[in-house]
């Protein structure tokens, strides 16, 4: 069952990280692993926008994908994802965007386990290290396209 929790101060604000990480179809140009994104469905309910994304993860000869519900709450600067199908037993993803001085605190935390033993042994210490390099990416990302703050 393993889980991964960060925190990452950033020189963008939580608006702008909360756009970032919410436009999911562009993780395949920057994310570790990420090989494809396609959303299947996109609802508005309540000020709030749901949606169905089928993820697909590569890393040497494996290649996954699994489907999940991402919950965009822009009035709380979070995101919710929760876990439809694929290779986990189960999967849960929470972001959260904090005003933090100038800039503004990531919070990530994730927590899954594979379905089968067999792959859990084979990505898990992969899959580690990429969240790990999850943060640093969408660190990167926002430097990009927001621009890097003066030091």
């Amino acid at each position: 069952m393993p889980k991964f929790e960060a925190t990452r101060r950033v020189a963008h604000t939580p608006q702008q990280m909360f756009a970032l990480v919410a436009d999911v179809e562009a993780y395949p140009q920057f994310l570790p692993l990420c090989e494809a994104l396609t959303v299947r469905s996109r609802k508005q309910r309540d000020g709030r926008t749901v949606l169905l994304a089928d993820m697909s993860i590569g890393y040497k000869a494996i290649r996954e994908t699994f489907t999940t519900q991402v919950l965009l709450k822009p009035d709380e600067n979070a995101i919710d994802v929760k876990y439809i199908d694929g290779p986990f037993k189960y999967l849960s993803n929470v972001w959260r965007f904090e005003p933090d001085g100038a800039g503004c605190a990531v919070r990530f935390f994730i927590d899954y386990e594979f379905k089968s033993r067999i792959l859990g042994a084979l990505m898990g210490t992969m899959f580690d290290r990429a969240f790990r390099m999850f943060a640093e990416a969408f660190e990167k990302r926002a430097d990009v396209i927001y621009g890097v703050a003066p030091a």
